[in-house]
């Protein structure tokens, strides 16, 4: 059969909730006439049985009569077993029907439309003052020890903060930060007045954990102590951040769950599709799939084209519109009670500067049930809110601070909200795009907040926060395999938005 033939019979089947696993299509482009059978065929797997029970045909007959040969009978769908160490969970937490609640989708912020940047350095200027300003007033809200002052006046009054008797308080943007020989941390802390070298020391009977970790350029944050005799460095005594209480989580009156994929990497030789065929037929027949009303994709949903050297070598959809065009089928797989929410990542059709606008128009056009915002966006769902980011900026906080590692994502995700900004540093591995007012400040603390990119998997409560690190819907590169990194793939993270509740499921 030709393949232009396999084409149009895997778009029927797509279209009509037909799931073809490996053996029976190979089983199908034997046939003459495959889409006689593909046309009677239910929604659901497409098993051998469909095709009669065919027996193989012998040259010659047994000789015993009796003897006949087995019909090719697939084997009945295995349950989903827990592993990777997975934590089980209780239906009782999960206690409404999708189909039994109304959408409820608000959107809050989000980039598409909004962007008025024009790239200047009045723009750069702009932002970074937003910032400081923004972030400023948390820090202040959250408490100091003293009054804060502008840089300059600190300077021009430093006789006054010599030694230990009067302690000075200023915040400002972090710039140059360093380790001394003798493992202290210094930087320039700047305010749009002036800047001034500040000195953490190192303590080993009281270690500062920001020496230990180091910190990122760009991040505003607050400090207080006073100036050395000469005026020259600025002794720390104390870092002040934005305030992150505990706090409690808004609870939806309906509950009903949403769940989260990232990175699914769709075109890819190493895309999962088994597993994505696997996970269709799960939500559809199990009961804490039909619990499950959204499908938040933080990114990455295709592989992309030229977005490394060599990458058409590792690509089995070469053509990116076409890689959009089968997510889009894959998708449709899905119960029609599921609503999906896409934003986008680094492997999409958008442009890298964050924030990122959402998929243009005519990728969209393929979409039937797909809501498509920026990156990051903010929104909530039944009152519960949400903070869906896609999660380049890890890459810097990797980079940056000694503490964090790819193996546990969740550390720079509780970085960003202590910080309050989801990308601080300018020039980094994470390309930002320039708006007057800077919107990767986190002004609100979420019920949820989301990331993806780093192909893990996490699911905490952090001081009332449920933090998700999504799981990737690809198997490991060859990329990954040179750097010796596993990922976690096919992790289905559930989390109702009436208890809290939280459910992993693996696929893989």
């Amino acid at each position: 059969m030709a393949q232009a033939d396999w084409q149009d019979i895997l778009q029927y089947c797509m279209a009509n909730g037909i799931l073809i696993k490996r053996g029976v299509k190979e089983k199908l482009l034997e046939m003459d006439n495959p889409m006689s059978i593909v046309e009677k065929a239910e929604p659901g797997f497409l098993k051998l049985e469909d095709f009669g029970a065919p027996v193989k045909v012998l040259d010659e007959s047994p000789a015993d009569l009796a003897r006949v040969i087995a019909p090719l009978v697939e084997t009945a769908p295995v349950p989903v077993f827990k592993i990777h160490g997975l934590a089980d969970y209780n239906m009782d937490d999960f206690p409404m029907k999708a189909t039994d609640a109304s959408s409820d989708i608000e959107v809050h912020w989000e980039i598409t439309g909004n962007s008025v940047t024009e790239g200047r350095m009045d723009d750069i200027r702009s932002c970074f003052n937003d910032r400081l300003k923004k972030i400023k007033q948390m820090i202040v809200k959250a408490g100091l020890p003293t009054r804060c002052s502008d840089i300059a006046r600190l300077q021009s009054e430093r006789i006054r903060f010599t030694g230990y008797e009067n302690i000075a308080c200023a915040i400002g943007l972090v710039n140059e930060p360093r380790s001394t020989k003798n493992g202290h941390l210094i930087f320039d802390l700047e305010d749009h007045t002036g800047a001034m070298t500040c000195l953490l020391r190192k303590d080993d009977e009281d270690p500062n954990p920001v020496v230990t970790s180091g910190i990122l350029p760009d991040n505003v944050i607050g400090v207080s102590g006073s100036f050395s005799r000469d005026g020259d460095l600025f002794y720390i005594s104390d870092l002040h951040w934005p305030d992150l209480p505990n706090r409690q989580r808004v609870n939806a009156e309906q509950g009903v769950s949403v769940a989260f994929l990232s990175d699914i990497h769709v075109g890819s030789k190493t895309f999962l599709e088994d597993q994505w065929y696997k996970m269709a037929q799960w939500m559809r027949e199990d009961p804490l799939g039909h619990t499950i009303k959204y499908l938040i994709l933080s990114g990455d949903v295709v592989d992309g084209v030229g977005i490394y050297p060599n990458q058409d070598k590792e690509l089995a959809i070469t053509d990116l519109y076409h890689q959009y065009s089968h997510f889009a089928r894959l998708i449709e797989l899905l119960p029609d009670w599921v609503e999906c929410i896409l934003l986008p990542g680094n492997h999409d059709a958008v442009r890298p500067a964050e924030p990122q606008p959402a998929l243009e128009p005519d990728i969209q056009q393929d979409y039937n049930t797909t809501k498509f915002v920026g990156n990051p966006c903010e929104f909530s769902l039944h009152g519960v809110r949400l903070l869906s980011y896609h999660g380049k900026s890890i890459d810097d906080f990797v980079a940056g601070m000694r503490t964090i590692t790819y193996g546990s994502p969740v550390d720079a995700m509780k970085q960003m909200m202590l910080q309050r900004h989801l990308a601080p540093q300018w020039g980094g591995k994470t390309p930002l795009s320039p708006e007057p007012q800077d919107n990767l400040v986190i002004s609100t603390i979420p019920d949820i907040f989301v990331t993806g990119h780093v192909h893990g998997h996490s699911c905490i409560n952090h001081k009332g926060t449920t933090l998700v690190c999504s799981s990737t819907w690809q198997d490991q590169t060859s990329y990954q395999r040179m750097l010796g990194f596993q990922p976690q793939p096919c992790i289905l993270t559930v989390v109702n938005l009436g208890t809290h509740k939280t459910a992993s499921i693996p696929f893989a």
